[in-house]
Formats: structure tokens, sequence, C-alpha cells
């Protein structure tokens, strides 16, 4: 499963092999060696099995889950509230978001889920809203 998901997001991504080292040993620790194009498509043909720090490194880079990589679960789930919790910087719009910022939307998106069974049915209200004509005449 692995070599295929390597694969798969890595023409998902439309880079090459090469590309791809590049982007891996852009921070290379002090006893890491640099990796090769030959030695990640070694991994995509499942020939040779990346140790857990570059497999680390792919998650990363790609930015999934070490569990979907390596095929343990189906899908890359990710829960936004840790998202809003992590150290990891946030963006929205090119606009760097302050730590509450982060709190403050995580409250507004976490108040409209607690409050939205409250609400009318959706579909009944926006099907008794008039459409407007914006047709130039």
């Amino acid at each position: 499963m692995f070599p295929e998901r390597l694969r798969a997001l890595r023409k998902g991504q439309k880079i090459t092999l090469k590309e791809l080292a590049t982007h891996l040993n852009e921070n290379l620790g002090p006893n890491e060696k640099p990796n090769t194009a030959s030695q990640i498509g070694n991994w995509e043909r499942g020939i040779r099995t990346p140790s857990y720090v570059e497999a680390r490194k792919l998650a990363e880079f790609f930015d999934v889950s070490l569990d979907y990589l390596t095929g343990k679960t189906d899908r890359d789930d990710f829960d936004l509230a840790k998202l809003f919790f992590s150290s990891k910087n946030l963006s929205f719009n090119q606009t760097v978001l302050s730590s509450d910022d982060r709190y403050e939307i995580f409250q507004l998106i976490d108040g409209y889920l607690k409050g939205r069974h409250n609400r009318r049915d959706t579909d009944t209200f926006y099907g008794k809203q008039e459409q407007l004509d914006l047709k130039l005449k």
C-alpha cells in the first residue's frame, strides 16, 4: 500500500523523483544522509522501505498522516480543532493567524456546530426565499 500511496501523492503534486528528493533534503539533521531520486524510486516500486524518519518526512511534505501513507487508514481525516491548537502556522488569504485569531475562529466554528440543531431547517428556509433576477435588460 505504501508504494502506491507515495507514487499517487507525488504524481498528484506533479513533481519528479528528483524534485521530491530535493524537498526532502532541505532540512537534513546532523546524521541524516541526503535522499536520492533512485532511493525514492525504489520506495515507490516496493524494492526498499524507508526508515521511520524518512516516512515521517514524506508524510509532512505531503501533509498526510503516517497512517494514511502506510495504508493503515483508507482516508486521511484530520480534526480541524487539532489544527487550530497545533504549533503549525496557519494563514487565511495570505494573512497569518495569531493565537487569538485561531481561538476566536475555533469558538465560531464550535458555536456554529453546537447551535446547528436549534436552527430552522435550512432547505425549507432557503426554499422560501425569492431569487434575484440579475439579467441585464
